[in-house]
């Protein structure tokens, strides 16, 4: 029976090779692995040759039977198809109309089947890229197993992908992985170094499980060498809060970025949930703050009550913002918000005998002081969005929303005196009222 693509589709491989014919010598080789390659036999000269084409569906049945046509008509002229694709010279006595016919042949077949090949080599080497392949694994397992995926995304999108992404993913070497690490502990986040790692290192566990690579490099670097898995305790003294605050007024920064890094201290947030921020989410009536979940680590929406110096700052914000969505727009693209790195870089620009610190300690100290003067804790953890276990969880999740203004506010008011605790620096006024210097 001929061949149809209903068939050719249907065929399932066997331990051996084994063949399905259609007519006139043409057949297709099915492989253990699942290869189906397109083959042919003739007669030259009372002697069988066998030549192939390539692989079903590259080549299709249509394809494979016009090739089988123009293979019989050449070897019934007396010409070999198999000479002629192996490169050997057509013979000089050949008759015009033969030769004519083993050129189209060749222009035809051969060089296709060269663009073909070329075609499929490139196809398998995009999706063995690491992006590529990056996304596979995300899809088949990460995303599936994880609880919080959003997280192992913004890995790759940050990090992973910007370095690597278009490197195949058995190129992939020890040294990529450590210029990805150091890069990110460069910029002070030696917990998100070993995180990336962490990933990186499952990723190239499946790649191996999937027949891609044979080595892990994530796994050759040992997480010793990165960070502590243990989190850092780093929480500045009041008195460091007043000099690292009076330093950052006295700097040559951009005063928008000055105001950052104070609301960053103020409302107890994430860097990225502050340079991420759209005026849209900002209510001056209210003296609210409204991050939507997509933007939040654990995906939930969170709500920052504004004490008087935030909200003020956000006003002379507003008139620095240019008319951008954004509450930080970058310089160069008002439709883009600044870099994440660009207040690191700011703060290790800084001259300050405070010790060695990284934004996101700003959390660690304002929860470090709210505990110290007797805060309650629920409150503390609500302002930092810590989701609280159990059924006290659930029941204070719409709770300590005044409680939470009033705290913030006692906190602004106490990173205030630390300002103005043995300073002599003008930080200028906050507000659409005032204009700094």
């Amino acid at each position: 029976m001929a061949l149809t693509d209903t068939k050719l589709r249907s065929i399932k491989p066997r331990e051996q090779n084994f063949s399905e014919s259609d007519a006139g010598g043409l057949f297709i080789e099915v492989t253990p692995r699942g290869g189906k390659v397109w083959r042919i036999r003739y007669r030259l000269a009372g002697k069988q040759e066998k030549l192939a084409l390539g692989e079903y569906p590259t080549y299709s049945l249509a394809e494979a039977r016009q090739w089988r046509d123009d293979c019989t008509t050449l070897a019934q002229r007396g010409l070999s198809p198999m000479a002629l694709k192996r490169g050997d010279k057509i013979p000089d006595d050949t008759l015009p109309e033969v030769t004519a016919l083993a050129s189209a042949f060749l222009k035809k077949w051969c060089s296709q089947t060269v663009a073909k090949v070329k075609a499929q080599e490139a196809e398998a080497k995009e999706a063995n890229t690491v992006e590529a392949f990056a996304w596979r694994w995300f899809a088949e397992v990460a995303e599936p197993a994880n609880s919080t995926p959003r997280n192992i995304k913004r890995v790759l999108e940050k990090d992973v992908l910007p370095a690597i992404g278009a490197k195949q993913i058995d190129d992939v070497t020890v040294d990529d992985v450590l210029k990805i690490t150091d890069a990110i502990k460069a910029r002070g986040a030696d917990q998100m170094a070993l995180q990336t790692r962490n990933v990186l290192k499952r990723l190239f566990a499946y790649a191996i499980a999937r027949q891609k690579v044979t080595f892990n490099p994530a796994a050759a670097v040992e997480a010793k060498f990165i960070a502590s898995a243990r989190s850092r305790d780093v929480a500045l003294s009041s008195d460091e809060i007043g000099r690292l605050l009076r330093s950052i007024y006295q700097s040559s920064m951009k005063r928008a970025h000055k105001l950052a890094l104070h609301l960053l201290i103020l409302c107890m947030v994430r860097k990225g949930e502050l340079i991420e921020a759209r005026w849209e989410e900002i209510d001056f009536a209210k003296a609210e703050w409204s991050i939507p979940g997509e933007r939040m680590k654990k995906d939930k929406p969170h709500l920052v009550s504004l004490s008087r110096q935030a909200l003020a700052m956000f006003e002379e914000l507003k008139a620095l913002a240019s008319g951008s969505e954004w509450i930080f727009p970058s310089r160069g693209d008002l439709h883009q918000p600044i870099a994440h790195s660009t207040l690191n870089v700011a703060v290790r620009a800084l001259e300050i005998d405070v010790r060695d610190f990284v934004i996101h300690d700003f959390r660690r100290t304002a929860s470090t002081h709210l505990h110290e003067a007797g805060f309650n804790s629920d409150w503390i953890e609500k302002a930092l969005a810590h989701e609280t276990k159990g059924i006290r969880g659930v029941y204070n999740r719409a709770q300590y929303a005044d409680q939470r203004r009033e705290m913030l506010q006692w906190w602004a008011d106490f990173v205030d005196n630390q300002i103005e605790e043995g300073r002599k620096v003008i930080i200028g006024r906050f507000g659409k009222e005032f204009r700094a210097a």
